[in-house]
């Protein structure tokens, strides 16, 4: 019975720990894309609007 909770639970890490790969290579893929395309069209930056003030940004690298 130990045997197949110890299993259970290392499944249970590797699960846990290919969704989080996944995500970060996600992350570094859409990096990469925006960064390329910044060096496309010669941009410093993204630019996103503030839904509240209404003004424009530099969209920051944690940001969605």
């Amino acid at each position: 019975m130990a045997q197949l909770i110890t299993i259970a639970l290392l499944v249970f890490g590797a699960i846990i720990l290919y969704k989080r790969f996944v995500k970060d290579a996600e992350k570094l893929s859409a990096k990469s894309k925006r960064q390329e395309k910044e060096r496309e069209t010669g941009a410093t930056g993204t630019l996103i609007k503030d839904p509240t003030t209404g003004e424009y940004r530099v969209k920051k690298e944690d940001e969605v």
